[in-house]
C-alpha cells in the first residue's frame, strides 16, 4: 500500500505510527494532510520533520452520526428546564468533538402536540435557523447537517414542514409515527414506563395524553405522512422510515422510496430492508446494552444476520465509538465495525467527500488509543485538517 501524491512539504501535517483504519484493513502508517484534504498514504513510520508520533494509536475517518437526540438533551438537561438555543447547540457541538464525531446530522422534531408534557412544543424552525447562522459564523468545531423527524401522530405537522426549503442543509428527513400500540411501542406497558419515569406522569395523565394520540393519529397521520415523504424529496434530502415493524411497514417504506431504516423494531423487518437494498440502522447504547430499552430487537442480533449497517450514538455521543470497536473485536476486523460509523453512514447520506481515509477525501480524522480492557479512548480529532479535540 503506498497512496501519495508528493514527498511531505514544509507546511504539511504528517501523522506517523499509527494503525491507519483503511476501507478493508488495518495497516500501521503514516498520513499527510495537506491544507483541508489527505494528501497522502504510506506504510511504514515517517521520518519528514515535525512528524507526529501517534505511538501506535488507531486513526480512523472522523465518526458519522445520522440520529442523536443529543441536542434536545441540552436544550432541556432537566425536567423543565430550558437552555437557550445557542448554550445547548455549543454544548451539544463541543461533545460530539470530544467522542470524535466530526460531521452530525443533527435530529429536530417537527410535529407538536398542544398541551402535552411529553413532547417539546415547536422549536424546529428558530433551531435550525440558530444552527446556520452560527455554521456562517464558523462558531461550530464540528460539520452539522440537519436531520428532521417528521411526526405524523401530531396536530402540527403540515404547518412546520411549510417553514422550510432547499436551503436549510436538510440531509435526512425522517417519517415517526408514535400511536400507541404501534412501531417502537407496540408493548404499551413499556411506554406507560417511560412516560412516568421520563415526564413523571400520572396514570390519569397517561391515558388521556395515550388517548389523545390515538384520536391526532386517525385524523392526521394519513396526510402528515404524504406531506413529509413529498417534502423530502423537494428539501432534496434522504427519507428515512423509522421503527419499522412489519413486512406491510417495510413495503411502505420501499414505495414510498425510503433510503435509510432506523432502528427496525423486528429481525423480520430488518432483513426485508436489508433485502430491498435500504441501509439499516441501529443504535450504539442497543449493541452495548445487549438489547433494546424499550424491548424490540437486538442489534447484536441484526448484525449476527448480516442487516446492521450503520450504528448511531442516539443518546449517548460516546457509544457510537465504543460500539464500532466492539463490532470490531468480536468480528476481529476493526476496520468492519469501524466502517458502520464512516464509510457506511456516508454512503447512506450522500456524502462523497469523506468516510474513507483516501487521498484526495477530507482531512476529517479520529486518533484513538485502546486500553487494556479493550476500551477506547480518543487522544484527537480534526475536520478538515485542524484540529478541533
Amino acid at each position: 500500500m503506498n497512496c501519495h501524491d508528493s514527498a511531505p512539504g514544509p507546511s504539511d501535517m504528517v501523522l506517523t505510527n499509527a494503525k491507519l483504519v483503511l476501507e478493508n484493513e488495518v495497516v500501521t502508517g503514516s498520513l499527510v494532510v495537506r491544507g483541508e484534504n489527505i494528501a497522502a498514504i504510506d506504510q511504514g513510520i515517517s521520518a519528514a520533520p515535525g512528524a507526529l508520533d501517534c505511538g501506535g494509536d488507531y486513526l480512523s475517518p472522523g465518526l458519522i452520526e445520522l440520529h442523536t437526540d443529543n441536542l434536545e438533551r441540552h436544550m432541556q438537561p432537566r425536567p423543565g428546564v430550558h437552555l437557550p438555543n445557542a448554550a445547548a447547540i455549543v454544548a451539544h457541538d463541543a461533545e460530539l468533538a470530544s467522542v470524535g464525531i466530526t460531521t452530525v446530522f443533527d435530529a429536530i422534531r417537527i410535529g407538536s402536540l398542544s398541551e402535552s408534557r411529553s413532547r417539546y412544543g415547536r422549536y424546529a424552525r428558530k433551531m435550525v435557523t440558530n444552527i446556520i447562522e452560527m455554521r456562517t459564523y464558523n462558531a461550530l468545531k464540528i460539520s452539522h447537517f440537519i436531520h428532521l423527524r417528521a411526526e405524523v401522530c401530531s396536530e402540527t405537522l403540515l404547518e412546520e414542514l411549510a417553514e422550510f426549503s432547499a436551503d436549510d442543509r436538510i440531509g435526512i428527513l425522517s417519517v415517526m409515527d408514535h400511536t400507541p400500540g404501534q412501531r417502537q411501542f407496540r408493548d404499551a406497558a413499556a411506554r406507560r414506563t417511560l412516560l412516568s419515569g421520563k415526564y413523571n406522569m400520572t396514570d390519569a395523565e397517561i391515558d388521556a395524553h395515550l388517548s389523545k394520540l390515538e384520536r391526532v393519529s386517525k385524523e392526521n397521520g394519513p396526510a402528515g405522512e404524504k406531506a413529509a415523504v413529498a417534502a423530502a424529496k423537494a428539501f432534496g434530502a434522504v427519507l428515512a422510515s423509522h421503527d419499522d415493524t412489519t413486512l406491510d411497514h417495510v413495503a411502505q417504506s420501499i414505495e414510498h422510496g425510503v433510503g435509510l431504516a432506523e432502528f427496525p423494531t423486528t429481525l423480520e423487518a430488518a432483513k426485508a430492508t436489508a433485502e430491498a437494498g435500504i441501509h439499516v440502522m441501529m443504535g450504539a447504547p442497543n449493541l452495548l446494552r445487549g438489547g433494546s430499552h424499550s424491548g424490540n430487537v437486538a442489534a447484536s442480533d441484526l448484525a449476527e444476520a448480516g442487516c446492521l449497517d450503520i450504528l448511531s450514538s442516539d443518546y449517548a455521543p460516546y457509544s457510537l465509538l465504543m460500539a464500532a470497536v466492539r463490532l470490531g473485536q468480536e468480528a476481529a476486523d476493526m476496520a468492519m465495525g469501524l466502517a458502520r460509523v464512516t464509510s457506511a453512514p456516508a454512503k447512506a447520506a450522500g456524502l462523497d467527500d469523506r468516510g474513507v481515509l483516501r487521498p484526495g477525501l477530507r482531512a476529517d480524522l479520529l486518533r484513538f488509543r485502546m486500553l487494556a480492557d479493550g476500551t477506547p479512548v480518543t487522544r484527537g480529532a480534526w475536520l478538515r485538517g485542524q484540529r478541533i479535540g
